[in-house]
């Protein structure tokens, strides 16, 4: 297949640019739905560095999957709306990446495609875990997050990660990037924790809606933090 899919972080520094980022997250909902080649997109915040349910006012995500590359090109180089939030953001970084499997639904279907056009010669994986939580579950889920997020931390594995969400608290995903899958790998079975982590998920059945999706990231544009993730490795 030639869909791909998108992720663009912006970052806003000063009070009137996350003033500007918050009254777009509806704004935007209409352009972005009349944007040739855009099959399916999602407007985000983020949560505080260590997946933390605290809001980031400085910090939102558009997550976009797209017909074709091509597609995408023209909305990054030409659009209107992208444009402005290239106005009023000081960093701006999307990863383009290919779909390698997808699990479960998103606003109730699955939106990734497998791609047949994977390049071998690329070792890094990208991660996409997306969930909405059980409000009756909410705070038993908040306080188990420190504990199975705490492998994550200082993992030479782990060189790009990110706890985005479409509402806070209950609508929440989490984005990594890793150098390969074998460092993937180890953090999913080998951590203690975050095996704990997926028995309680099971157990306790945390979430009404739930979907994990691997992606190989090919291409960056951008800066994040004054340098480009996956050039630096």
């Amino acid at each position: 297949m030639s869909q791909i899919t998108t992720l663009t972080f912006f970052k806003y520094p000063t009070l009137k640019s996350k003033v500007w980022a918050f009254m777009m997250m509806p704004i935007a909902r209409y352009p972005l739905s009349k944007t040739k080649g855009l099959s399916f997109y999602k407007l985000m915040g983020s949560g505080k560095p260590g997946f933390n349910p605290a809001p980031d006012w400085s910090t939102y995500g558009l997550l976009q999957i797209w017909e074709t590359e091509q597609y995408a090109n023209q909305f990054f180089n030409e659009a209107t709306l992208f444009q402005k939030y290239k106005r009023n953001s000081q960093e701006q970084y999307t990863i383009y990446m290919k779909s390698i499997v997808a699990k479960g639904e998103w606003s109730g279907a699955n939106p990734f495609e497998k791609s047949t056009s994977l390049d071998e010669t690329i070792p890094f994986i990208a991660v996409i875990t997306r969930a909405t939580i059980k409000f009756k579950l909410l705070r038993t889920f908040w306080k188990y997050v420190p504990t199975s997020q705490a492998p994550l931390k200082n993992n030479d594995g782990l060189l790009f990660t990110m706890g985005i969400g479409e509402v806070p608290l209950t609508q929440m995903a989490t984005f990594s990037i890793w150098k390969n899958k074998e460092a993937l790998m180890d953090f999913a079975y080998k951590s203690k924790e975050h095996a704990k982590a997926i028995v309680k998920t099971r157990k306790l059945q945390w979430y009404n809606e739930e979907l994990f999706s691997r992606f190989q990231p090919y291409k960056t544009v951008g800066q994040w933090g004054g340098k480009d993730v996956l050039s630096t490795h």
